[in-house]
């Protein structure tokens, strides 16, 4: 099982999420950082591992993913991203994400996709063949709050799970650091 890099607070290694809600003015939900050996399962099958999340979602849902996108900001070095991916025709919502990719270090092709902002990450290095290891960073509980509540269609604020995330090329140069939070299963 992946260790976390214990050289990254867990409030590092969630920044994109928590940039999101200081750029919003709110305050972001409260992580509680767990080890791994505490992940409940399912959650410790879905997010304790050395794999992207897509492939793992898909084949958890038996569906395809695609990503509905909450918000967004661009600059020239990276594009960051809130999204809700989701399964299949019916947009069953599968997990909820904050995501800053670095977009200096992805092919053209690759990069038009991740502006198009319908394709998931895990979707365009797997179809673009970028070699590339996924690091998990922390691991968390979290109460849902009300964006995140109603990102999942969920009635009422529930406990769930997460992890941090750094995605790096075979150079050691991060394409993404992550922070993906599933719902109830």
């Amino acid at each position: 099982m992946p260790e976390t890099a214990p050289s990254l607070s867990l409030e590092d290694a969630a920044r994109p999420l928590l940039e999101f809600y200081q750029r919003a003015g709110e305050a972001a939900p409260d992580l509680l950082l767990i080890d791994s050996s505490e992940m409940p399962e399912p959650y410790r099958r879905l997010l304790v591992h050395d794999d992207d999340m897509t492939p793992t979602l898909e084949e958890f849902h038996g569906d395809r993913i695609h990503l509905r996108l909450l918000g967004r900001e661009e600059s020239e070095a990276s594009y960051k991203r809130e999204v809700v991916l989701e399964a299949g025709e019916d947009n069953k919502p599968v997990e909820f994400g904050a995501i800053a990719i670095h977009l200096e270090h992805f092919p053209e092709q690759a990069r038009a996709l991740v502006l198009g902002e319908s394709v998931p990450l895990g979707t365009i290095l797997n179809e673009h063949a970028i070699r590339h290891e996924s690091c998990p960073q922390a691991y968390f509980k979290v109460q849902s709050d009300p964006l995140i509540t109603e990102a999942f269609g969920l009635d009422a604020s529930t406990e769930l799970y997460g992890r941090c995330n750094i995605h790096r090329d075979l150079n050691g140069n991060h394409l993404a650091e992550i922070v993906e939070i599933l719902p109830p299963v």
